[in-house]
């Protein structure tokens, strides 16, 4: 008798912690705002089975999905968690899909799914177990995403979300609507001025515009702190590594921070940090992928990120004035600017006579005083200036790259 009543008490006790998911789940997506959405929306199939989102802490992936339920999906069938709650102290996602099934659930939404230990492997025994269930998950940039898609490389489809454009920007901060255009419109100068004057816009942009949370009270001490979250528990956590370690991180960002766009001598920066020269290619990378820096590669290897490195940067020009403060350099920002939002839809690369190299062109990133001494003998060269409004022949203002996505 005692052991019926003992598990009737604990059934009654994970009923009341499940309806609590509910209830959270429900009144995140009833306050959810509908009125502007991200780049990627569209481009997400939302019919696969599993997908995955990623990207750097701050560029609004929450936000994304739970607009996504709001608009399309059923909120008696449908359930959103974060695997950071308390829930998951005691029991599994695994169990919680099992439950959420039998009651009627067909999708299921799972936030920061790199918090939990296995994700990869029960997220494939739910996608296997359970034929009429979407999962839908969500997680940051530094967690071994390859390794947990291997996993899940024939059952998940997984997108990659970076911050605001310049044209996302416009619409979100100033209700200021802009199209989108792509690389060879922009060079032909078909673009449209979005405002009469927007260069006081874009410097604006420039210090606060990367990360939708801008529009909320103290922006600067909250990139801080995620700042300091990334590289004192994410990459730690992911990497398996000691709290020492994790401080030289914040010390390899801190170099970073003062000299980039710089060519990287690992065996100076190991020196510094009193560490193996084979780790600073590996704490180089985790914090690329943990959105806080942006390798520049060569042509050697080939597309995406297989050359060798040429240059870093910090990931965007945020993150510059945040680190850098006032000794942010004009130049280093520009480069920052024109990597980070041509990086989305093309692949870019070192050039061996100027900035920058996508497909068969080449770009020289400056002021508006900007000569055309680099490229005057490269068939595709473009002169990309700051402080002009308006394009002419092949020098192209550096405000329209941010138009691209």
């Amino acid at each position: 008798m005692h052991c019926r009543s003992a598990k009737v008490f604990i059934f009654v006790e994970k009923q009341k912690r499940m309806d609590k998911l509910f209830e959270y789940s429900n009144r995140l997506i009833r306050e959810t705002e509908t009125l502007f959405f991200r780049y990627i929306y569209d481009e997400i199939n939302w019919r696969n089975r599993m997908i995955g989102l990623v990207g750097p802490r701050g560029v609004g992936k929450t936000t994304l999905v739970l607009q996504y339920i709001k608009q399309h999906l059923n909120p008696a069938e449908t359930l959103y968690v974060t695997a950071e709650d308390f829930y998951f102290v005691d029991n599994r996602i695994l169990h919680l899909a099992d439950t959420f099934v039998k009651q009627g659930g067909k999708y299921l939404f799972i936030d920061e799914i790199h918090k939990y230990k296995d994700w990869a492997k029960e997220l494939k025994l739910i996608y296997d177990y359970h034929k009429d269930l979407t999962i839908v998950f969500t997680g940051s940039s530094v967690l071994d995403i390859k390794k947990g898609a291997s996993d899940l490389s024939r059952r998940a489809v997984v997108y990659n979300m970076q911050g605001l454009s310049f044209r996302e920007y416009l619409q979100l901060f100033h209700h200021i609507p802009a199209k989108t255009y792509t690389l060879e419109e922009i060079l032909q100068h078909k673009v449209e001025l979005p405002v009469p004057h927007p260069l006081p816009l874009f410097a604006d942009y420039l210090k606060t515009g990367y990360y939708p949370f801008a529009l909320e009270e103290d922006f600067d001490l909250r990139l801080r702190q995620i700042i300091n979250q990334t590289l004192e528990s994410d990459i730690p956590v992911y990497a398996n590594m000691n709290v020492a370690t994790g401080r030289k991180l914040k010390q390899l960002l801190a170099i970073i921070s003062k000299s980039a766009p710089f060519k990287p001598n690992l065996s100076k920066i190991a020196e510094i940090l009193s560490v193996s020269r084979n780790n600073i290619s590996d704490y180089c990378l985790y914090i690329e992928e943990a959105g806080m820096i942006a390798q520049l590669r060569d042509q050697t290897g080939g597309i995406r990120g297989l050359g060798k490195v040429d240059k870093i940067y910090l990931d965007n020009t945020n993150l510059m004035y945040n680190l850098a403060e006032e000794t942010a350099n004009k130049g280093n920002i520009r480069e920052t600017y024109f990597l980070n939002q041509m990086r989305v839809k093309y692949d870019i690369v070192s050039s061996s006579v100027a900035d920058f190299l996508i497909e068969d062109k080449t770009f020289e990133v400056g002021g508006k005083n900007k000569g055309q001494k680099q490229i005057k003998e490269i068939e595709y060269g473009y002169v990309v200036k700051d402080d002009i409004e308006n394009g002419h022949l092949n020098v192209i203002p550096l405000w329209q790259f941010g138009l691209t996505y």
